[in-house]
């Protein structure tokens, strides 16, 4: 667990920031039982980094970076991307890339090293693609701010369990951002706008061609795009709504269950029921016993 973290050498200013976890910290982080899973090697925030510049061949460290403003570049095995204010880049242990500041309209970047033996499960709810366009997150943006303030702290290894652990979380809270995918026409498919409108149609049904047209694109295409941005097919997000919702009806009503489909648009109780018990993995009478008593 001694592995080098190669970080930029580019002149700090004055107000930038950049600290790297001393080995000693990472032997006992790797070995602790509440931060093996996942830990911070080195951190930073690179304002209007003009210059900056970074190219590794065999990184031994995951790495991400959230531009703030401004413009960059990556180019990765996947591509070249032209990077802006809002985009977050996620760059995978042993993946050669590269990527620097635009010289014209310099980005300003919050960026962490980190490891742990259950990183890849960290990742795997964000996808494969090495840039993901979140746009502004001003929740991140705290989580960055409270990250870095780790320098601050002295070098206590209950301090580096507390960043580990704000490190986990800011990981986590990426799933559940709202992300959005560049078409090839250049449009933009927005996914907290399609769940918005699956949010509006709770109460009926919507198939996928409907959805699909509420966005001007094609079945195939809408259905593609959407699972790569989520990882799920859009109808299966839109059944998991409608079960959430139907939990909260049998939590804080005491509407019949037949009563429950028919206002989520189910006809057929017997057919709610099924797929109720497919999504929370039991009956809905079941999941309401649970609150009585």
């Amino acid at each position: 667990m001694n592995r080098f973290v190669e970080t930029s050498n580019w002149p700090l200013p004055a107000n930038g920031v950049r600290f790297t976890t001393p080995p000693r910290l990472r032997r006992l982080l790797a070995r602790h039982p509440l931060t093996s899973a996942c830990y911070p090697l080195a951190l930073g925030y690179y304002p209007e980094a003009r210059g900056h510049r970074m190219e590794r061949q065999a990184p031994e460290d995951y790495l991400l970076i959230y531009c703030r403003a401004g413009q960059g570049w990556l180019d990765s095995e996947d591509g070249r991307f032209e990077v802006a204010g809002g985009d977050l880049l996620l760059l995978p242990r042993g993946q050669a890339h590269a990527y620097g500041a635009d010289p014209q309209r310099p980005w300003s970047i919050y960026w962490v090293h980190f490891e742990g033996e259950l990183v890849a499960d960290y990742l795997r709810p964000l996808g494969s693609a090495p840039l993901r366009r979140i746009g502004a997150q001003p929740r991140l943006l705290a989580d960055f701010d409270a990250l870095l303030g780790l320098r601050r702290q002295g070098l206590n290894l209950p301090h580096f369990i507390h960043a580990a652990h704000q490190l986990q979380t800011l990981l986590t809270s990426l799933a559940v951002l709202p992300v959005r995918g560049f078409l090839k026409s250049g449009r933009v498919l927005d996914v907290d706008a399609v769940q918005a409108v699956m949010r509006a149609h709770l109460h009926d049904s919507l198939n996928l061609d409907q959805l699909a047209a509420q966005f001007k694109l094609s079945r195939f295409h809408f259905a593609k795009t959407y699972r790569a941005l989520t990882g799920h097919a859009p109808i299966q997000d839109f059944i998991q709504l409608k079960m959430a919702h139907a939990c909260r009806l049998l939590d804080e009503g005491d509407l019949g269950v037949k009563q429950i489909a028919e206002q989520l648009g189910y006809e057929d109780v017997y057919y709610f029921s099924r797929l109720f018990r497919k999504v929370v993995g039991m009956a809905p009478s079941h999941y309401r016993a649970l609150h009585q008593g």
